[in-house]
């Protein structure tokens, strides 16, 4: 009897549980969840290793300084809406000396969503405890606050000294400056102090006044306006640049087109204003490589000129790297 015959005539409970078990393993329960938050590139000598700290829905279309619906038409030409699934990201430099991270996440200072950053850095191969220096752009809480454990006590980086601007550092640890600011920023000031407490306890402070060389390789560069000591990181080896730019970029997809677009979190808008444009300017001119805080991760890329704003263009996916230590 040919084959096809020999199926048709398969008995009808043999097929029954035939489908029933195709059907069983349709319906199995999804694992969700991610890979661990890891991405590593080389630049040039050295290695650079882009952490997620986790995301965080954010209503960027109350919380930016331009009429909601111009900004809900940028998110839709992105095919997003408010409120946007937002990245918060740090990077861990590898001099080949230095072990070096630069912004460190939110901890458990923004909800249940964020706080994976030094998880993460353990899945890429290091500890918490080879890290020598720790660089904060600024000291908003989705910056800094993972510096410290929920306790305020532990220090969760405990052989780095923890460097920013002088500025920086006098504004948001002075009581007086808490004193005066607006009631909704009060709990900013709280967040920083607790955050760097056990750090001033221990002495692992350090400052530096403006455009300052850190370590061979890595070079603080005077950013002011988002805060009043903002800082960005420019990160060079054998010709490659990357520069971290901390908050000068919260939407890509609104700031991008329109650099002109502040966010309610400034502290100077028009400086925070004049500080992007520079920033944006001088990376699509140079094609150097940008690593942002709140781009999706990991938030690597280059800029190219569109028009009266720019083109986003996350780096090409490399595997070309040596396996996690």
């Amino acid at each position: 009897m040919p084959f096809a015959h020999r199926l048709f005539k398969a008995p009808l409970a043999a097929l029954a549980l035939f489908t029933a078990a195709t059907l069983g393993h349709a319906a199995g329960p999804m694992p969700k969840g991610q890979a661990p938050g890891w991405y590593r590139m080389a630049l040039g000598d050295f290695e650079v290793t882009a952490l997620s700290d986790g995301t965080v829905d954010l209503p960027w279309d109350k919380l930016l300084n331009s009429p909601a619906a111009r900004i809900q038409a940028a998110l839709a030409r992105q095919y997003l809406k408010a409120p946007v699934e937002s990245s918060v990201n740090g990077y861990l430099v590898n001099t080949g000396s230095k072990l070096v991270l630069i912004d460190a996440g939110a901890a458990g200072l923004f909800g249940p969503t964020l706080g994976r950053l030094a998880k993460n850095l353990e899945a890429s191969g290091y500890k918490p405890e080879q890290v020598d220096e720790v660089y904060i752009t600024h000291l908003h809480a989705d910056h800094v606050a993972g510096i410290t454990a929920a306790d305020g006590k532990t220090m969760v980086f405990p052989n780095a000294v923890v460097r920013l601007d002088a500025k920086e550092a006098a504004y948001w640890l002075e009581p007086a400056n808490k004193a005066k600011a607006p009631e909704a920023m009060k709990s900013a000031f709280d967040g920083a102090l607790l955050s760097m407490k056990p750090y001033l306890d221990a002495g692992k402070i350090k400052t530096f006044d403006g455009d300052t060389e850190l370590v061979p390789g890595i070079r603080a560069i005077a950013a002011r306006g988002h805060t009043p000591g903002h800082t960005i990181y420019s990160v060079q080896s054998k010709g490659a640049t990357m520069v971290v730019w901390g908050d000068l970029m919260h939407v890509a997809a609104v700031q991008f087109p329109d650099p002109g677009v502040t966010v309610q979190f400034d502290s100077d808008p028009k400086r925070a204003m004049a500080a992007r444009k520079k920033v944006y300017a001088d990376a699509a001119k140079k094609g150097y490589y940008a690593a942002i805080a709140h781009v999706s991760f990991p938030g690597i890329g280059q800029l190219r000129p569109d028009g009266k704003g720019y083109r986003w263009l996350p780096a090409n996916y490399t595997a070309n790297n040596p396996p996690a230590k």
